[in-house]
């Protein structure tokens, strides 16, 4: 699913809106749905992929837990550029994701993929809207994902969290460590389509509030996957970014062993999560 040029013009209307929208206390979700496909997987791009995320490539082979958000991510732009769409899309911060796989899904397939908007909530930096990706094949759902995006602002008095953020979680074992490079973000976006300008340039994240170029967290996700799903067997994905990993950083790849990972830096906690199998 590829972005068209009516898309980028979307895209551009949306951010030259971003200023001008705010968010109302009946501020709703768009009820549309967006459907692609059948999707064709081009080889060379999951290649460019697997190998930016540390996956092992087989080009017959399953896909990785994390490539059917990829596939669905420009129908997500599309319709978080609408007019309708209650949310500022510049600076949009991605808190949390769920995956499941509900059958196989191979690079020799032509799912067919469907985005929607499903909630809008107030959350104590602002307001969280969720997206639900799926993908289908012949009409059965066989992979699904829901993602929170943040809108950072005031939220009115009493809204969002009423308890503030829980504690972090006790570090996990560290396994491996990275040296993340001040282009990471620029690379990525090549190959997932991602360029929310956050990853792109430092003048540009601080336009948003970060004090420097922000590493995608769909990548953070995918690497930590890339440890622990070689076979591509991995039925449900549970994970939250903590917080921002600012580009260049050396992070620390930590896991218990039974599913749950997180990812760090000296004691901060960017990304934790679970993983399981059927």
């Amino acid at each position: 699913m590829r972005a068209t040029t009516r898309d980028l013009l979307a895209l551009a209307g949306a951010v030259v809106r971003s200023p001008f929208t705010t968010v109302g206390p009946d501020a709703r979700v768009p009820e549309a749905r967006i459907v692609g496909g059948p999707l064709r997987i081009t080889p060379g791009q999951l290649a460019a992929y697997a190998r930016i995320c540390g996956f092992r490539h087989d080009p017959s082979g399953l896909l990785p837990a994390t490539y059917p958000h990829v596939l669905g991510f420009p129908a997500a732009m599309r319709l978080m550029s609408r007019r309708d769409f209650p949310l500022p899309l510049p600076g949009l911060v991605h808190t949390w994701i769920t995956i499941t796989r509900h059958a196989p899904l191979t690079s020799d397939d032509r799912p067919e993929i469907t985005v929607y908007a499903e909630t809008l909530a107030p959350h104590r930096r602002g307001t969280e809207v969720t997206m639900v990706t799926e993908a289908r094949l012949a009409g059965r759902l066989v992979w699904e994902s829901r993602s929170g995006y943040l809108a950072r602002h005031a939220p009115p008095d009493g809204a969002g969290a009423p308890d503030g953020p829980r504690p972090a979680p006790p570090p996990l074992p560290e396994r491996a460590e990275w040296r993340l490079p001040s282009d990471l973000g620029r690379r990525y976006a090549a190959v997932s389509g991602d360029r929310n300008p956050i990853h792109l340039h430092p003048l540009a994240a601080r336009v948003f509030g970060f004090p420097g170029t922000v590493a995608h967290g769909m990548w953070t996700l995918a690497r930590c996957l890339a440890e622990v799903d070689e076979d591509g067997e991995l039925a449900h994905v549970r994970a939250e970014f903590k917080a921002p990993v600012l580009l260049p950083r050396t992070v620390a790849y930590a896991s218990d062993g039974q599913g749950g990972f997180q990812l760090r830096s000296g004691d901060r906690l960017h990304l934790t999560g679970t993983v399981s199998t059927p």
